[in-house]
């Protein structure tokens, strides 16, 4: 049969002498229609639920998001969340089983004043219409049965004559077989004919997709990469997230420092390194500090910044927006705007910074459990939509202006303070600086006043007054998921030294203004970072207190910090630190045997 659509044309209808078949799906006039039974018009009703899904469809893919990204269970729903959710149930219902059988019928029963049906014989003259014959029952007494009969019979007559065009349209191609070819993928990639970066989408096989890419990457660069691990990692769980193009995993041991007895809670600290003697070393300094009674720690502050370079045509307006953004009576019309964006991003200061026309404003928010850029930055771009009315001559020149100020040495960090603002300190006992450190107070006290103060003054220093706060910093990050490029600010340290208790006993503390932590998001989710993060009690979000879990992971990080300084410090100051690097930190491989392949 061949089905066509046809001009309306003004001439008789004829009936045909043949009995209509069922494949014929001819609908007289006056058929009604499965909508009938609403009582809006169809194109209202459909709207109506069309809106209704999509709307409650963005609200909780919104809120799902939001929960993901801050560890809350999915099957724990406000009342919001489940009114959507039934209203998503009963537009999808309506959509499936009401509007889906309309509009199949709108489909494949026009009336016949707009289509032809010409059958195989060719018995009906072109331009006349088959219908109905007369002893059919009125549409009225057709049944829901019937209507559905029929347009399953509809459905299958056209889907054939659809496939058979299609065949004939789209012949098969060997694009589909290429794609299970690896070999051939890896040539592509090699001549440059698929990107290395769509790998993983085109495949749908993160593990296979970094296969290919790392034999392309051999092939071009003639370079051996068999010493790099492939097998054992689950590459599903960075993609999007954590690293693009992998062709593999970097393999750093993670050694145990402790117990460290800080607060009161005992604490097995993961450490990442290559380094040797650091493991070991700050292990020493948690076993002095434990004996003497432990370490306490304090967050003094807790907020993450950003700050957006902004610029107008004349300093004057620059001076007004500052002016505006730092009135107290402002405050909370701007926290109100800012908040919005997250249900932890709480903002708790604005200060700016005026360089001619430009203005830098710092916004600093608290951020729960996650380290927090992303949550700021986005509460800083609704601020900035919301500026644009008042201030429409406003141009912003960047979301980031160097003064937050991230990943890099910046005085903003070591006055103000970025993340976690943290001080720690412990008493260590006469008997344990002798014993167990092999040195005395009083030489711990000067060679911190020569090295770590006025040694780091005449180097001009910068947030490093210490002796190698970093080491155990980066360390920590690495195992436990951080970003390892914030151990630029997060090693800002001052390392202080006193003797106490009629000078036989060591006061030792050090004061770090800028932990930049987080125990959610980015690389805290990998399994290895998980699991330290486990190790630590702070896996995931704090659902009690949220922030408390980032917090307590910023004082471990200065407890250690704290373990490692004594520790190096008393090494230096009993001339042991050579010999041990000697014993520790020296490999006892041929090293003339390791070259390029």
């Amino acid at each position: 049969m061949d089905v066509r659509p046809h001009p309306v044309k003004n001439q008789p209808h004829h009936r045909s002498a043949k009995p209509a078949t069922s494949g014929e799906l001819l609908k007289p006039h006056n058929q009604q229609k499965a909508s009938d039974a609403f009582p809006l018009p169809l194109y209202l009703t459909n709207g109506l639920f069309f809106t209704m899904f999509f709307s409650v469809m963005y609200f909780l893919l919104h809120r799902w998001r939001e929960k993901i990204r801050n560890s809350v269970p999915l099957h724990v729903v406000t009342l919001s969340e489940l009114a959507a959710i039934l209203s998503l149930i009963a537009s999808v219902i309506y959509l499936v089983g009401f509007f889906g059988i309309d509009f199949v019928q709108s489909i494949i029963r026009p009336s016949p004043d707009s289509w032809e049906i010409e059958d195989e014989d060719k018995s009906a003259p072109r331009g006349q219409t088959t219908v109905v014959s007369e002893n059919k029952k009125p549409p009225s007494e057709h049944n829901y049965d019937e209507i559905l009969k029929n347009v399953s019979a509809g459905l299958k007559s056209i889907s054939n004559l659809g496939h058979s065009k299609q065949k004939s349209k789209n012949p098969p191609t060997s694009s589909d077989h290429m794609l299970d070819d690896d070999d051939e993928i890896v040539n592509m990639v090699v001549r440059g004919t698929f990107p290395s970066y769509a790998l993983e989408t085109k495949l749908g096989d993160c593990n296979r997709a970094a296969a290919i890419r790392r034999e392309a990457v051999q092939q071009i660069t003639g370079k051996s990469l068999s010493g790099l691990p492939l097998e054992g990692f689950d590459y599903e769980s960075i993609l999007g997230q954590c690293c693009e193009m992998p062709v593999g995993y970097v393999q750093i041991p993670v050694g145990i420092a402790g117990p460290l007895l800080l607060n009161g809670d005992e604490f097995f600290v993961p450490m990442a390194t290559t380094e040797g003697c650091l493991v070991a070393s700050t292990n020493r300094g948690c076993k002095a500090v434990y004996v003497s009674g432990g370490a306490s720690c304090v967050v003094v502050k807790d907020g993450m910044t950003r700050a957006p370079v902004v610029r107008f045509g004349s300093a004057k307006r620059t001076a007004e927006l500052k002016m505006f953004l730092e009135d107290p009576l402002n405050f909370e019309t701007l926290a109100v705007v800012f908040n919005k964006s997250s249900r932890f991003g709480r903002l708790q200061s604005v200060r700016c910074a005026i360089a001619g026309k430009n203005l830098y404003v710092r916004f600093c928010c608290a951020t729960g459990d996650a380290m927090g850029m992303n949550m700021v930055s986005k509460g800083v771009q609704n601020v900035l939509d919301f500026l644009q009315t008042d201030f429409p001559d406003m141009n912003v020149m960047g979301i980031s202006g160097n003064y937050c100020s991230d990943k890099k040495p910046a005085a903003v960090n070591w006055i103000e303070g970025r993340g976690k603002s943290v001080v720690c300190e412990a008493v260590i006992k006469e008997e344990v600086v002798q014993k167990v450190l092999k040195t005395t107070v009083s030489a711990l006290v000067e060679l911190n006043m020569l090295k770590n103060l006025t040694g780091s003054a005449m180097a001009g220093a910068l947030g490093g007054f210490n002796a190698h706060a970093s080491n155990i910093v980066s360390a920590v990050y690495l195992a436990t998921g951080q970003d390892p490029a914030q151990n630029v600010e997060s090693s800002h340290c001052i390392t202080m030294m006193e003797a106490v208790n009629e000078g036989r006993d060591l006061h030792i503390s050090v004061t770090m203004p800028s932990i930049e932590v987080g125990t959610v998001g980015g690389g805290t989710q990998l399994a290895s970072q998980s699991a330290c993060l486990n190790l630590l009690g702070v896996k995931g979000a704090s659902k009690d207190e949220p922030g408390s879990n980032s917090r307590v992971l910023a004082t471990i990080v200065a407890g250690s910090v704290l373990a490692g300084e004594l520790s190096l410090m008393s090494a230096i100051s009993a001339g042991q630190l050579v010999k041990s690097h000697m014993k520790y930190n020296r490999s006892t491989r041929d090293m003339s045997k390791l070259t390029s392949s």
